[in-house]
């Protein structure tokens, strides 16, 4: 089977080499500092051009990447005095949404994130990132709590999709989502949404609804899969990187629609690679946003979300 990652293999090889004379010289006490510092510098160099020329396949593919940083990694790198909040008061406690209150900053906070799981045993709890309705049930219960208290509101989406399921639409999968985008749009408190990895169809609109929506660099936002999108428009799932092309689901040409307000470039080599990094560096940009949207009042808060949704898709000209 082909490596979907094999574009960074350059990369994999210099990191190899550095290690190998790291720990020859920790064993053998060779002198090779100025050669790991070269090496190290052109790390940083083939990291930035090659990232700087993905194409929008191989973005969706470091979105789903294993070891990619998830919801649970930024609680634990991005707040502090994280109280976590289970269950949706009706049916259970969906673990593909995390939730529950922390520090961000200054600033207290309540954090929605959807989570994938990093073991097999994980993912299958968490349903490999795939929420049921009591997932968006409980984000919207744990929203509310927010709205009482005047906590501004953190969304990390990070899914493939709400989990389709029959027992999901028996439950009633798409009025959770149906209303969760209505209650979202209508909160009387800041709310800002972070794309972190995947975010697929309507399993992202569910807690996707904010004043603010911010993508890392290398994750997407989309209606459908490219692969998907590849076997409904060309019958054939080969054409996925076709499909990513046309679908504009990169952060670049979102930002250029209106619907992202900021792509978050991550540390050289992707997030992947650097992950508490790439939680600091997200913690500074939500503060700033934050700071932004405590300065208007409830009114205007609500006033400018209307608008920004209202002018989506809006075409001029003949």
């Amino acid at each position: 089977m082909a490596n979907p990652f094999d574009f960074l293999e350059p990369l994999v090889k210099l990191e190899e080499r550095i290690g190998e004379l790291e720990s020859a010289a920790a064993s053998t006490g060779m002198t090779v500092g100025s050669e790991i510092v070269s090496l190290k510098a052109k790390l940083e160099v083939e990291s930035r051009r090659l990232f700087a020329t993905l194409t929008p396949w191989q973005r969706v593919q470091l979105s789903r990447h294993q070891l990619r940083p998830q919801a649970s990694d930024y609680v634990d790198h991005m707040l502090e005095d994280f109280v976590p909040l289970a269950g949706d008061r009706r049916f259970a406690d969906d673990e593909a949404i995390i939730s529950g209150m922390g520090r961000l900053g200054d600033t207290a906070v309540m954090l929605i994130g959807q989570q994938k799981g990093k073991d097999v045993h994980e993912r299958r709890r968490c349903n490999f990132g795939m929420p049921h309705p009591e997932g968006y049930r409980k984000a919207m219960a744990k929203m509310k709590i927010a709205e009482k208290f005047n906590l501004p509101i953190i969304c990390l989406v990070n899914t493939p999709g709400a989990f389709p399921g029959v027992e999901a639409e028996e439950r009633g999968q798409s009025i959770a989502i149906a209303e969760n985008i209505r209650d979202m749009s209508l909160l009387r408190t800041p709310v800002i949404v972070v794309v972190i990895g995947e975010g697929g169809s309507g399993g992202a609109l569910g807690i996707g609804v904010g004043d603010k929506i911010l993508m890392l660099e290398n994750s997407y936002f989309s209606v459908i899969s490219p692969e998907g999108c590849a076997a409904i428009l060309w019958k054939d799932g080969a054409k996925r990187d076709l499909a990513a092309e046309r679908l504009k689901l990169t952060g670049e040409p979102l930002m250029k629609f209106g619907i992202v307000d900021e792509v978050i470039q991550e540390p050289a080599g992707g997030a992947h690679r650097q992950p508490v990094q790439t939680a600091h560096l997200l913690r500074d940009v939500l503060i700033r946003h934050l700071r932004d949207l405590q300065s208007l009042t409830i009114d205007e808060l609500l006033e400018n979300r209307y608008q920004k949704y209202r002018v989506i898709g809006e075409t001029h000209g003949g």
